[in-house]
């Protein structure tokens, strides 16, 4: 039976994430050059939600496009999953290498190196998320953990059934 990650699409670990949290990803989405597909689906949008041209969303502030975006009642799995990233990326760094330390990933400042790894034992996993969850908030670990199975369930799936994972949905 195939493992149901419904529940780790990008759009719905982004409605579980707190207001604060969210609004952080918001800022640093728009902030980042290399999403910029993502944020013409994202102006496109809003610009429906709010009755706007699209022209004129992507003209707004940086403060305004983030505040729009999350007043969307629903975000696309795309511009989620790239504001889970940059979030990731600016804010979750040292934990992001701690883990992939932990499983012995070689890796620059949390990002994996090589394009061939292959996917860790349960075993290790769990030692991993285990070594991690004794350094960081308990919500991080979980807010990360679910991230990486949105991204590549193939890979990293069994931290769906992990209890630090679990802790986010």
């Amino acid at each position: 039976m195939t493992q149901d990650y419904s529940g780790f699409r990008p759009s719905r670990i982004w409605k579980r994430m707190t207001p604060e949290r969210r609004a952080d990803a918001a800022n640093l989405f728009w902030s980042d050059e290399q999403s910029a597909e993502q944020q013409v689906e994202a102006c496109a949008s809003i610009a429906t939600q709010m009755k706007f041209r699209a022209k004129t969303v992507l003209a707004l502030p940086l403060e305004k496009k983030a505040t729009y975006l999350l007043r969307l009642p629903n975000v696309t799995d795309a511009v989620a999953a790239r504001a889970l990233v940059n979030y990731h990326l600016e804010r979750q760094r040292p934990m992001m290498g701690d883990f992939l330390d932990a499983l012995g990933i070689t890796h620059e400042n949390g990002l994996i190196s090589d394009e061939g790894v292959t996917k860790p034992s349960a075993d290790r996993l769990r030692a991993a998320a285990d070594d991690i969850s004794g350094k960081y908030p308990a919500d991080d670990v979980a807010l990360y953990f679910s991230t990486l199975v949105s991204q590549d369930p193939e890979t990293w799936g069994e931290l769906a059934d992990l209890p630090q994972t679990k802790a986010a949905n």
